[in-house]
């Protein structure tokens, strides 16, 4: 696996491509309430296409555009023998 193509540079030039005249900003970051995730918004601000979006950071180290999977409730049983 590329790991350019799974790093928040590799990503922001990906969705966003930015250029020397409309360059990438981070206008904010932090971690997520839920999970104490790392995320990070990217705006480019292209007069006519301004763009902007979150990337999160997941648990194997990789960013992605889509938030980490959440723990979710779970339900067994237990066969009767």
């Amino acid at each position: 696996m590329n790991t350019l193509k799974r790093g928040l540079h590799g990503l922001v030039e990906k969705w966003l491509a930015p250029t020397p005249a409309a360059p990438a900003h981070v206008t904010q970051f932090s971690r997520t309430a839920a999970g104490n995730r790392r995320f990070v918004c990217v705006e480019v601000s292209h007069p006519t296409n301004p763009r902007a979006l979150f990337f999160f950071r997941h648990d194997d180290g990789f960013w992605r555009v889509f938030p980490p999977p959440g723990e979710r409730p779970a339900m067994g049983y237990r066969q009767a023998a």
